[in-house]
């Protein structure tokens, strides 16, 4: 059990600060008239002295109160411009940010958990006693805003009064962040006592970039404290970094839900979308995928997209599972963004009418940005995050610079994307989840798409989650264990973490038209890996639509599957029919080749996650039981058909 405020509260010790007297004695010392009336109707003693403890520390020259007002957003948008952190573009509402080469992407080697002596962490995870992480904050944030303006605001982390919506108050000197806020969190200013007062607890997000230079980047550090729900961040911009509300404050949800709600709710990094099926009606769903591994493009297929990164759950009172998106804005990875596969989206960037912030891409002399995979003919010069761009220009090792990093972003709201369903987004009452995937970039082993026969075999299937590398993390390479999607972001011990899932999924709250169909997605097999020829994929951007078709009508009964050890596999003539209402060809063939299980494979796969979940403590024996049954179903078909079993073989 994770236990709240335990240990000393880092920003109490690092500021002195412990009452509310002498907090507000503080905030009345070094906050002008017209910030302390905006200040005023904030009485939530904790939030006072935590707002008085970053003031004494950070040392700021001066404090702004964001109440979310059209006159204070547009203030900090002008500021930034100013400060030089965001610079306006060619059309009306676009800016551009640029991170320091250096601070391209989460920096994952310098992130970490803040711990309570013999705590239990994910195998996964960094961390660092609370002693070393107090002196560092002591060190490294002491009169970090010196000569900057401290700018704090008040959101809550999904609508108003949801079940799992938890307000919090980010704390920086980056108007880029700040700006960042207002487009992907609801300003709760005029709501935040209340909010914090219902829900019992409120995070906490401190920040500051100091001077931005390069030679800062090494003391960069990104902390998280369990136990005082608060995060530390210095000497970076990107908001991956920077803007904790989204990742830090994540796995604070994380652990309230695995350690205080458990199965009652989940915390997942999921998109949620939702697809019109026969008859109109609609059916929702979410799911899970390692960051840059299509969650935006997926989210953006559905009829009514709600969110395209973050997801809370919970076991609602008529037995379905609900879900709600903590933001109100995307912040998407552009890479391979085009009209071909995300016709919504690019609608918003190259239309009008869209505020847009850009980060990391190619500007060129007309203030317009490019980024690779856009379908357009790039430009010849422009300006990028490593300075000027030329075609052909080659790094120090003479490999290609490309016009745009690959982690390149932009950040808008998801009320702009013409698919976006704003009802449903903000109602409280979440939406109803029918289907839940899981998916990662595996070129040579699972089926696009293959459902759970049962809930604990769902859970084993967000368990097993395998994954390529991608451009959203600094310094992580090749293919390695991403369970659920989420393990970045997971504090406690996989294990707990195990058991709140298999506790959730078979709520006896759940009713049986409750309980979703649970999957697994892969959109990566390559040619090579399937008997053929060439390191492309097997499909494309839109074939994503069918494989979430043919779940949808899985999850309403109108379809029948095949029976397989990995789970329920989809016939040829249904996904045939979802291919043509996408104007696309689906030959047989290709379903011959994604859909044949690579029985080594798969084996090698339950193998290797076996082997790791052993060195966990108190895994739950069910996943253990599961493998077991799949390896001896798979071991029996090999006996039958060989290392290759068609699809055919096994309908």
């Amino acid at each position: 059990m994770l236990e709240l405020s335990k240990g000393a509260d880092i920003l109490a010790v690092v500021g002195g600060i412990t009452s509310l007297a002498d907090a507000q004695k503080i905030i009345d010392e070094h906050i002008d008239d017209i910030n302390l009336k905006k200040l005023a109707p904030i009485t939530t003693p904790d939030a006072l002295i935590k707002i008085a403890n970053a003031i004494v520390h950070c040392k700021p020259d001066a404090v702004f109160i964001n109440t979310g007002s059209e006159e204070d957003v547009n203030w900090i948008k002008q500021y930034s411009l100013e400060k030089g952190e965001e610079r306006k573009l060619a059309k009306q509402g676009h800016t551009i940010h640029f991170d320091l080469p250096q601070d391209q992407a989460r920096l994952v080697n310098q992130t970490f958990y803040i711990i309570n002596e013999g705590e239990k962490m994910s195998s996964l995870a960094k961390s660092l006693l609370r002693d070393e992480a107090t002196e560092y904050v002591r060190t490294y944030m002491d009169g970090i805003m010196k000569g900057l303006t401290m700018m704090i605001g008040f959101y809550s982390r999904g609508p108003v009064g949801a079940e799992a919506s938890v307000p919090a108050i980010e704390i920086s000197s980056s108007t880029y962040v700040l700006h960042s806020a207002e487009l992907l969190y609801r300003n709760c200013y005029d709501k935040f006592d209340s909010e914090a007062e219902r829900m019992g607890i409120f995070f906490t997000n401190v920040h500051s970039e100091g001077a931005n230079r390069p030679e800062d980047v090494p003391n960069a550090r990104i902390f998280m404290d369990r136990s005082w729900l608060t995060t530390f961040s210095c000497y970076c911009t990107y908001a991956g970094n920077t803007l904790l509300m989204k990742k830090g404050n994540h796995r604070f949800c994380v652990d309230y839900a695995t350690y205080h709600k458990t199965g009652e709710h989940l915390s997942e990094h999921m998109f949620i979308t939702g697809l019109t099926g026969p008859s109109g009606r609609k059916t929702y769903m979410a799911g899970a995928a390692p960051s840059g591994c299509g969650k935006t493009t997926t989210a953006m297929v559905g009829t009514d997209f709600i969110g395209d990164d973050l997801a809370q759950l919970w076991v609602a009172d008529d037995g379905t599972v609900r879900a709600i998106n903590p933001e109100k804005g995307i912040f998407g990875i552009v890479e391979d963004v085009n009209r071909e596969g995300d016709p919504y989206l690019m609608d918003c960037l190259r239309g009008e009418g869209t505020e847009v912030i850009w980060s990391n891409v190619l500007i060129d002399e007309h203030d317009v940005p490019h980024w690779v995979g856009n379908g357009e003919t790039p430009p010849e010069r422009g300006i990028n995050f490593q300075g000027e761009w030329w075609a052909g220009k080659t790094d120090e090792d003479g490999n290609p610079v490309p016009i745009s990093h690959k982690n390149s972003r932009c950040t808008l709201l998801n009320e702009a994307i013409a698919n976006h369903n704003v009802e449903a987004a903000d109602d409280p009452a979440g939406v109803p989840v029918k289907v839940i995937t899981y998916s990662g970039r595996d070129s040579d082993t699972m089926p696009p798409v293959w459902a759970a026969k049962s809930m604990d075999e769902g859970v084993v299937i967000g368990a097993s989650i395998v994954s390529q590398a991608t451009a959203t993390e600094v310094g992580v390479t090749g293919v390695r264990r991403q369970p659920w999607a989420n393990a970045p972001f997971i504090p406690g011990a996989l294990a707990d973490y195990m058991e709140a899932q298999f506790q959730f999924f078979n709520s006896a709250k759940l009713s049986d038209e409750g309980r979703p169909v649970m999957a697994g997605l892969n959109y990566f097999l390559t040619h090579e890996n399937r008997g053929g020829s060439g390191s492309g994929l097997l499909g494309e951007k839109k074939d994503v639509k069918a494989w979430l078709g043919w779940l949808e009508l899985l999850a309403n009964k109108d379809v029948e599957a095949i029976d397989s050890p990995i789970g329920w596999l989809p016939y040829y003539d249904d996904l045939k029919k979802l291919f043509d209402t996408i104007d696309k060809q689906y030959p047989k063939s290709l379903y011959d080749m994604q859909f044949s299980l690579y029985v080594d494979k798969i084996l090698d796969r339950i193998k290797g996650q076996t082997e790791a979940y052993k060195e966990e403590e108190n895994v739950p024996p069910t996943l253990f039981t599961i493998y077991e049954k799949q390896k001896g179903e798979l071991l029996a078909l090999k006996e039958k058909y060989g290392s290759v079993v068609s699809i055919d073989e096994l309908s």
